[in-house]
């Protein structure tokens, strides 16, 4: 007998477009296809947003200072970012989505959990569902998309990533624990560069190392994480996929061909990214309390300033005040400002559904306990 109530074993599918943004410039400029290309930045200065398959053969990746792309590949070809383009395509993802699915989590405009239990299409798997609904994107859209197969978001999510691109990977429930002792530590989600570090130094390298080491002395070396990290390097994840999740804060940010130096200046250049998070505000139905001003100056120093308020910021003119008054903290500038950045947070939600781009929550804290661990699962006749 046991005191844990049984669970359904759930299906998850996470999907995960192939290099989304640049596949979309390739799919749309015929002369781009099959050569190296950013999204986003220049050969100057800016920021790689992403990168082309054939741009990531020499190193090139999202996050990547365009500078040292350029120098890594001498051959990049820099195309600016086009995201009222890739939200349309993601719309279109994401209606294939709901014709498989009514448990849709989008993750961002390239990728969403779904949970697949109920067999909506009635195709007989797991599997077979998420061959369909990568054929669907690939007719509707001309875009291919990988998949992960698994009885948990965090398995899958990682198995999405082991084909690609244009693959499937399915990890069965007698399967996980075995799939997730294999992998490097730093392919856990959340243990970024400093954490394998602290990792290597105690000898933990994969998930192996990691699921041998007892949950007291994972509390000491990693505090809050240390049941998340203890379950996952099990192949544990009760996490459901949560249609609809709401965003936690709405913003843009803009780099600039040029330092700006004046206050003029600075103050056309807010005027601009502020169209631009006003324009996403709307979309959201969303009202929020917290402004906040980001600043990168030429030396790449950042700081930010915010500024909450007691009534909720409704309107634009509301908006612009606060945000040009964050402005006025850090002007005049000695040094020349390379980037402007501005979000609302704090969000009030209308009752309107989440449109695309909703943010992780990294910080989920529906894992259950150990105890419950996989034997408490009930099987269903949908088969992975």
């Amino acid at each position: 007998m046991t005191d844990v109530e049984p669970q359904v074993q759930r299906k998850i599918i996470h999907v995960d477009m192939d290099a989304f943004f640049a596949s979309v410039e390739q799919r749309d400029n015929p002369a781009l296809r099959g050569k190296p290309v950013a999204v986003g930045g220049s050969r100057q200065r800016g920021v790689v947003a992403a990168a082309s398959y054939e741009a990531r053969q020499f190193g090139v990746r999202s996050a990547m200072p365009s500078v040292t792309a350029a120098r890594k590949c001498p051959q990049l070809i820099f195309v600016p970012a086009r995201f009222e383009v890739y939200r349309q395509v993601s719309n279109q993802i994401r209606d294939i989505f709901a014709f498989y699915s009514d448990l849709v989590e989008p993750l961002s405009l390239d990728e969403a959990y779904l949970d697949v239990t109920q067999d909506k299409q009635r195709i007989g798997s797991a599997t077979g569902t998420a061959q369909r609904i990568r054929q669907d994107i690939l007719a509707q859209t001309q875009l291919t998309a990988s998949a992960g197969i698994s009885y948990n978001k965090f398995i899958a999510k990682i198995a999405s990533d082991q084909n690609k691109p244009n693959g499937m990977c399915v990890i069965r429930p007698r399967e996980g624990a075995r799939f997730v002792a294999s992998l490097p530590v730093r392919r856990f989600h959340g243990v970024g560069p400093r954490t394998a570090e602290r990792m290597a130094r105690l000898g933990i390298h994969t998930g192996a190392d990691l699921c041998a080491q007892s949950l007291d002395d994972l509390q000491e070396h990693f505090g809050k994480s240390a049941q998340y990290l203890y379950d996952a390097s099990r192949g544990i994840d009760h996490r459901q996929v949560k249609a609809n999740r709401v965003r936690k804060s709405v913003g843009r940010e803009r780099t600039f061909a040029e330092d700006l130096f004046s206050s003029d200046a600075l103050r056309a250049a807010l005027a601009e990214v502020l169209d631009s998070v006003w324009q996403r505000i709307q979309a959201n139905a969303a009202v929020g309390r917290t402004v906040t001003l980001k600043v990168k100056f030429a030396d790449f120093r950042q700081i930010t300033r915010s500024q909450s308020v007691y009534e909720p910021v409704a309107d634009r003119a509301r908006f612009e005040q606060l945000a040009y008054q964050l402005l006025d903290q850090v002007t005049p500038v000695e040094r020349g400002v390379r980037l402007l950045g501005v979000t609302l947070s704090s969000l009030v939600h209308n009752d309107a559904p989440t449109p695309p781009g909703c943010v992780r929550d990294a910080n989920d804290k529906s894992v259950d306990r150990v105890a419950s661990q996989l034997a408490g699962f009930v099987q269903t006749t949908f088969d992975f």
